[in-house]
């Protein structure tokens, strides 16, 4: 199996007889990919860092009040330097082993690979896109591979894609979206911020998992967050979600839908500066207890 290289650093750092590809219920693939990166630079350094925060998180979830680690397994591949080669037969490998593969990211152009992956073996699939800006260009800077480009390519293979989150896009990303009626499923962040309590906050919430089908991938760009929680991204935004938006958009998901994958993509990270490394890891932790413990 191509799994069975294990990465230099597992995630959590914990060492466990669950940990291995068989047993594992998680598999975690560092893809630190970094070819179409059109300002800030770093993501290639993104997994490593993520790796390494991880063994500051505790395996003990306060929430649910369960150690997920010491109950399922969380295998730590080994990294994949091209995501257009590797990352395709690697995810759809793990899927067919009735495993959840978590990829950590390395330039988000990565997910339209893992996504068209999963889609090749899970039927009635769609994409929840958390994102601060809406990647639907057809081209950017000459290359319809780019990060800018993601969800536009996932579209072309007809999965759905619900966007959260959106506060930058181009004239030529709304006016795709207005044609298509991707618009209809693009939430901005200035739309949820209005939401932040109540019963109408709710409502928008079972409108977005409305929109999703039975089974649903979920790609976050760390961006998406306000940059004052995840400064270290190579564009980052201001008025994006908070950190408790967040996690109650991913736990309802996760209650109501079937979630065979998700990532995390676009961290750049900052030398000595390790809160956004931390939160990146915190999300891909506590993503794997909403999985576990949300259904």
């Amino acid at each position: 199996m191509r799994c069975q290289k294990l990465a230099l650093k597992n995630f959590l750092g914990i060492n466990s007889p669950l940990n291995t590809y068989e047993k594992a219920k998680f598999v975690v693939i560092p893809v630190p990919y970094e070819v179409t990166v059109s300002y800030g630079k770093g993501t290639n350094k993104g997994p490593e860092a993520i790796l390494e925060a991880s063994t500051q998180v505790e395996t003990f979830d306060q929430e649910f009040l369960k150690d997920l680690s010491k109950k399922y397994g969380i295998y730590t591949a080994k990294p994949i330097s091209k995501a257009d080669f590797g990352l395709y037969p690697l995810v759809k490998e793990v899927i067919l082993d009735g495993k959840v593969p978590v990829v950590l990211g390395g330039e988000h152009s990565l997910t339209a690979y893992a996504v068209q992956a999963a889609a090749s073996e899970i039927k009635d699939l769609s994409v929840l896109h958390i994102d601060a800006h809406a990647d639907l260009r057809d081209f950017y800077e000459g290359k319809k591979s780019s990060h800018a480009c993601v969800v536009r390519r996932i579209l072309e293979t007809d999965i759905p894609c619900v966007q959260i989150g959106i506060r930058n896009i181009a004239e030529e990303e709304y006016l795709f979206a207005k044609k298509t009626g991707q618009l209809k499923k693009m939430f901005f962040a200035s739309d949820l911020a209005k939401l932040r309590t109540g019963a109408d906050r709710k409502k928008m919430i079972k409108k977005i998992i409305g929109l999703l089908s039975k089974n649903v991938y979920i790609t976050f760009d760390v961006d998406g967050l306000d940059p004052s929680l995840i400064p270290a991204t190579g564009t980052p935004e201001p008025g994006g979600l908070h950190w408790n938006d967040l996690m109650e958009l991913t736990r309802e998901v996760a209650k109501a839908r079937n979630v065979v994958g998700f990532d995390v993509v676009e961290l750049a990270p900052i030398k000595n500066f390790h809160s956004s490394d931390f939160a990146a890891a915190k999300f891909a932790y506590k993503m794997m207890n909403f999985i576990t413990f949300s259904a």
